[in-house]
């Protein structure tokens, strides 16, 4: 009889911990977060190239960047997706597009780890001088 109160306990540790573990690993995991890098000021009507750095601290089958996008004045610019066959080139990656600028222009950008979410938008704004 104590055997089997002992591997019962045993059990319940061992599924205790492993229930912990993975709420843990949540918890601290690294969520996909964005860095934008463009002019602060240009002229009027100049083509502005805008580069985010995309950091994750994986790439692998399982754990992978899901989604990023970038939003320039609320509307989307461009998107990309991944999948499981599908991701990104490595845990950290550049994505780079040229955008007109004629106006004041606030340029919002996202990332999203398909197993722990973003660390939310970064944003940046360029002024016309």
């Amino acid at each position: 009889m104590k055997i089997v109160k002992h591997r019962i306990w045993i059990v319940l540790f061992i599924s205790l911990g492993i229930i912990f573990g993975i709420g843990l690993g949540t918890g601290l995991a690294d969520k996909a977060g964005v860095a934008i890098s463009a002019p602060t000021s240009v002229p009027k009507g100049t083509e502005v190239p805008v580069k985010i750095t995309i950091t994750h601290s994986a790439n692998n089958f399982f754990h992978f960047v899901e989604w990023v996008y970038i939003k320039v004045n609320g509307k989307e610019a461009a998107r990309w997706d991944y999948s499981m066959t599908n991701r990104p080139e490595g845990a950290t990656f550049v994505r780079e597009i040229k955008i007109p600028v004629n106006e004041a222009v606030e340029i919002v950008a996202e990332a999203s780890c398909n197993l722990h979410g973003s660390k939310g938008p970064a944003t940046w704004r360029i002024t016309v001088n």
